[in-house]
């Protein structure tokens, strides 16, 4: 899973190809031992953030907006992507 930017002491990542299970174009967020899927558009698809964070990559998310779902559709296509740089 290639990593698409790292801060706060997250890491959000992005899958190549993955359109099955959430149908929705979306990052994947790993703080500790938490674990979460993300919407673009802030929604929390899967897994769980405590709120402090949760509010901070759905802000860093808003702010690179274009940049995320450029990413999506380079990854969807299954084309590496640019790292986004972080807040």
């Amino acid at each position: 899973m290639p990593e698409l930017c790292r801060f706060a002491g997250m890491v959000v990542k992005m899958l190549f190809s993955d359109i099955g299970q959430h149908h929705k174009p979306h990052v994947h967020v790993f703080f500790g031992e938490y674990k979460a899927s993300v919407a673009i558009d802030g929604e929390l698809l899967a897994g769980s953030l405590p709120y402090k964070q949760l509010k901070i990559v759905v802000g860093w998310l808003a702010l690179h907006e274009e940049e995320a779902y450029a990413a999506w559709n380079k990854a969807v296509r299954g084309e590496h992507f640019d790292k986004i740089k972080p807040m």
